[in-house]
């Protein structure tokens, strides 16, 4: 329960922190798309708290459109909103809405992706990123007990949009845990796929990922060959990767990681199709953001624990990284269900 308990701390604390004079204050949230579940959250978890907090909200959903993302966020600035929320589809997309926000002396907020190349982004929200990984890569280190057992294992990797600044970091600390292991033969990428570029999945859709990993199992294991692992950066690739398995591998079943806990996929962690998923509880998150955003209209010191990490190129954003857990079979009823995350219903 001690993880449960911390989650919840740091919601508890940025409830109580939001100030009491939001009224006649609007905030613009701006967020991708309404097609992955954890948006929708996030969207609906924000809008949630800034109402109860007293503020007037302007959530948009962008389609996965960059130019509609970018209209959007500058019609906000334009109706005068007080402070802008922006979780970017890709983080360079924005420009001339940032420079406008500077203009008008509207702070903004991005939130769990990194706004790049801009001096005009004032705080940054998210998750440890790099933390994500190294959660991810150490799974599959430790359930292959890579340190003891002899190998070698075959592993094959699916990482994240190129667009989104995060998915850089989601690969870079799985592979930082595990790069040793393929360098030393102990494991191996059947593919050849091992580099970001080579692996990455742009905007994150299942069917993409699906369809990548069909042809890896088509190339690298119609000879009858085990996968051992397959890394995922999130719950959305993990679930075109496990379409594909089911279609076209008859090997023992891989270890196979994600993010989000979306339900599809924790549905499959129970039936044993996915071994976890990153638990990032978007109602910390989105609480963390109220809190930042009472603050900055207060006037008051924003809460900030990172102020070294994450540069856009431009500016390098104070941060708060809110901590990820993982989910698997073992706690994900402690940490989706107790917490009331999910429902059993949900789940069934």
């Amino acid at each position: 329960m001690k993880k449960i308990v911390s989650l919840f701390l740091c919601l508890v604390m940025a409830l109580a922190c939001v100030s009491a004079l939001a009224d006649g204050q609007k905030v613009g949230v701006s967020m991708p798309t309404k097609d992955l579940q954890r948006w929708n959250q996030d969207g609906e978890n924000m809008q949630k708290l800034l109402e109860e907090a007293g503020y007037e909200v302007d959530l948009q959903f962008a389609s996965n459109d960059v130019q509609q993302q970018l209209n959007q966020v500058t019609n906000m600035i334009n109706n005068g909103v007080n402070v802008v929320v922006i979780a970017a589809i890709e983080g360079s997309s924005l420009g001339s809405a940032l420079d406008l926000a500077k203009e008008k002396g509207i702070p903004v907020i991005a939130y769990d992706r990194l706004l790049m190349e801009s001096d005009a982004v004032s705080y940054y929200a998210t998750f440890d990123n790099y933390k994500v990984g190294t959660v991810q890569g150490t799974y599959v280190k430790d359930a292959l007990k890579l340190d003891e057992a002899e190998g070698p294992f075959n592993l094959e990797i699916t990482a994240g949009d190129p667009g989104d600044n995060n998915a850089n970091y989601f690969y870079s600390g799985a592979m930082d845990v595990l790069k040793p292991y393929i360098e030393s033969g102990k494991l191996v990428v059947k593919s050849g796929q091992i580099e970001f570029s080579d692996v990455a999945t742009p905007t994150w859709k299942t069917d993409v990922a699906q369809t990548r990993a069909d042809g890896i199992l088509a190339s690298f294991y119609a000879d009858g060959s085990n996968i051992d692992a397959w890394l995922c950066s999130n719950d959305s690739t993990a679930l075109g990767v496990e379409n594909a398995l089911e279609a076209n591998y008859d090997g023992d079943w891989p270890i196979i990681t994600g993010q989000d806990c979306d339900i599809s996929n924790v549905k499959n962690m129970i039936a044993g199709k996915q071994s976890m998923s990153v638990f990032k509880d978007t109602r910390t998150l989105a609480a963390q953001v109220v809190k930042m955003v009472g603050q900055i209209l207060a006037g008051e010191t924003v809460d900030v624990n990172d102020t070294e990490t994450y540069n856009n190129g431009k500016i390098t954003v104070p941060s708060y990284l809110c901590e990820p857990v993982f989910a698997d079979v073992n706690n994900y009823a402690e940490l989706l269900l107790e917490s009331g995350y999910y429902t059993e219903d949900q789940l069934k």
